[in-house]
């Protein structure tokens, strides 16, 4: 029986044969698994919202794994294992300076896939975990008005309560309570906190 919180196993391979036998050595290891004949395929299909990985063959009939690999690179998709029957260092290079998690030859061991494998979905897992939670803080932060926004910024580049009032124009006491609005809207729990997020969503900082 397969496990869906295992994660999704996307496999391309233009040899039936050999996606038969990945799909059964997978569902042996209560592991989840869809099927692709080309890239083509892959790229035109509804894509699941499920920590997953891709084992790709190199030769795919259409368009080369590699070029694949390319094509979707700015598309957050999952981590990439490549297999192929004709390995060289060249191929091999290219696709783990492009962030594939492993180039695996055939013949290749069953251990050595299913451990690439959970090492790539449990990176998928982790990547998907980062960008949700940078989503939810882009979010907090657009839910700032301008004037909040400024007091961050100031706030967190170091700046005195009453430094930060001056170059606003403003009381300290106002100030204080915009200050408070923001640490309320960030949820961040101190200033270190809030220095954190800040530079997570790449405020600028403000000169004194």
């Amino acid at each position: 029986m397969t496990d869906s919180t295992n994660g999704l196993v996307i496999i391309i391979d233009d040899d039936y044969r050999v996606r038969e036998a990945l799909s059964d050595l997978l569902l042996a290891a209560g592991m989840s698994a869809v099927l692709f004949a080309s890239a083509s395929e892959y790229i035109n299909s509804r894509k699941v919202d499920t920590p997953a990985c891709l084992v790709v063959d190199i030769g795919l009939g259409d368009i080369n794994g590699l070029d694949l690999q390319d094509q979707i690179a700015n598309e957050g998709h999952p981590p990439i294992i490549f297999i192929t029957g004709h390995g060289d260092v060249p191929s091999s290079v290219r696709a783990m300076k492009a962030g594939a998690i492993d180039f695996l030859t055939k013949p290749f061991s069953e251990r050595d896939l299913l451990g690439a494998i959970r090492l790539a979905i449990e990176k998928d897992r982790e990547m998907r975990r980062i960008r949700s939670e940078q989503a939810a803080l882009e979010a907090r932060m657009n839910s700032l008005t301008p004037r909040e926004r400024e007091v961050m910024s100031l706030v967190v580049s170091g700046l005195l309560n009453k430094q930060a009032a001056a170059k606003l124009g403003i009381s300290e006491v106002t100030l204080q309570i915009h200050r408070g609005k923001v640490m309320r809207k960030m949820k961040a729990e101190s200033l270190a906190d809030l220095v954190r997020m800040a530079a997570s969503l790449k405020i600028p900082l403000c000169a004194e």
